[in-house]
């Protein structure tokens, strides 16, 4: 056969010989993971118990949390979280993490709820980080999600493939930030609508886990239904020390049949920042270095890892934001914070005039916590920056890697880390 991985991962759970892209196939869920979304008017839960179901199609396959908007902002978000915990109880959801955890995207692999192979759902668009583990993960809205409780299953389109290859030594100061961005300005944002992606190449094995999970998770920035890097032995050793469930790891047959190739070489890269409102407006830093800033935000589930923020304590290590600069950071995790608090990067951060608050979502999805006024310009290590997304219809969000936020915060304008010394 001539299969892609997702090809492969809806074949082995849909209980059918192969099935190739534009086949409809009826698949069986691994896992389901649900944030807030559960609790909205007309969520999850509302829909579940409109519909007359009197139990989840399998408790200890939902993975329920709080990350969006914690601790409660307002009487409304107090009353979301309210269903949730009335929810999760009632139905005996036994992965249920209230509002001391992180992101479901870092929860999810963090946790060992994501193995090689499987098929995954979640309330959220960026559900597609899960592929750098090498799964099928993608997100999908209530009524399918209510589905899903009842079920176990979903129907799927089964995706065209665009395989991706990068290539070349990465650069200092270069992360997977960068490189999704690059990607983006390539493909634009419907470059892979409906379509998965697959990343190969040299440069991708170079990445750390924690780099591989945000050019996964902005996949779905170009439209992808999935994106997914191969699993190889970074892989395995970071699912193996997270669970002890059997895996076998999914890769695309040699033939394998893609609607599109790109190649893109980033020995040269330099740091990116996407202009608004698009992060499909990707340029080099040099090319907006000097645009003064009001706020710098390092978090969200594609900015607020271990390695975002140990490499903002090393460019702010002996230095100080600059005056009038809000430098917001929000680790991931609470095993992030743990661990940066450990290593002593909180201390630095601190030292140096940042402002921290407890793993949350926080300015990404404008709800709460760090929302700029208009007027008001931000640069962010967020995954979007369409208009309003941090606040004001009338502010400009500017999207960049950790290390280029936090060498425009110490200079009060977007700012080249290389150059910071």
């Amino acid at each position: 056969m001539n299969l892609t991985i997702a090809e492969k991962i809806l074949t082995s759970h849909s209980g059918k010989r192969s099935v190739v892209a534009g086949e409809f196939v009826e698949a069986k869920i691994d896992w389901a993971m649900v944030h807030e979304e559960l609790g909205t008017p007309n969520g999850v839960a509302h829909l579940f118990e409109s519909l007359g179901y009197e139990k989840v199609w399998n408790p200890k396959r939902i993975v329920a949390l709080l990350d969006h908007w914690v601790p409660a902002p307002s009487v409304d978000a107090a009353e979301i979280h309210k269903t949730v915990r009335q929810f999760v109880r009632k139905y005996g959801i036994s992965n249920w993490f209230d509002m001391n955890v992180g992101i479901c995207h870092q929860i999810m692999p963090e946790q060992g709820f994501v193995c090689p192979g499987e098929l995954i759902v979640g309330t959220d668009s960026h559900t597609t980080t899960y592929g750098a583990l090498g799964a099928f993960s993608t997100g999908v809205g209530a009524t399918d999600m209510t589905i899903v409780f009842a079920t176990g299953k979903l129907w799927f389109k089964v995706p065209e493939t665009v395989k991706i290859t990068i290539s070349g030594k990465l650069p200092n100061f270069i992360s997977g930030k960068d490189v999704i961005l690059r990607i983006l300005k390539e493909i634009g944002t419907d470059g892979a609508a409906y379509k998965a992606i697959e990343y190969y190449g040299d440069s991708v094995r170079q990445l750390s886990i924690d780099s591989r999970m945000t050019i996964c998770n902005m996949g779905v920035e170009a439209g992808a239904k999935t994106a997914i890097i191969p699993p190889d032995q970074k892989t395995i050793q970071y699912v193996k020390a997270r669970t002890k469930r059997a895996f076998k790891p999914v890769k695309a047959d040699r033939n394998a049949k893609y609607t599109e190739e790109i190649n893109l070489n980033v020995s040269n890269l330099d740091p990116q920042v996407a202009k608004p409102p698009s992060p499909a407006n990707s340029v080099s830093v040099s090319e907006d270095e000097d645009t003064p800033i009001d706020e710098a935000f390092i978090g969200s589930c594609t900015g607020g890892r271990l390695e975002d923020l140990a490499i903002t304590a090393k460019l702010l290590k002996g230095k100080k934001v600059a005056k009038n600069i809000r430098l917001i950071v929000i680790p991931a995790s609470y095993e992030i914070f743990m661990e940066a608090l450990r290593k002593g990067i909180i201390e630095t951060i601190l030292k140096a005039g940042g402002i921290l608050e407890s793993p949350t979502c926080g300015p990404c999805t404008g709800g709460h916590l760090g929302l700029l006024a208009s007027g008001e310009t931000a640069i962010a290590t967020v995954s979007r920056n369409f208009v309003g997304r941090m606040g004001s219809q009338k502010a400009k969000v500017y999207l960049a890697s950790a290390a280029t936020v936090a060498a425009s915060a110490l200079k009060g304008k977007i700012t080249d880390p290389r150059t910071i010394r």
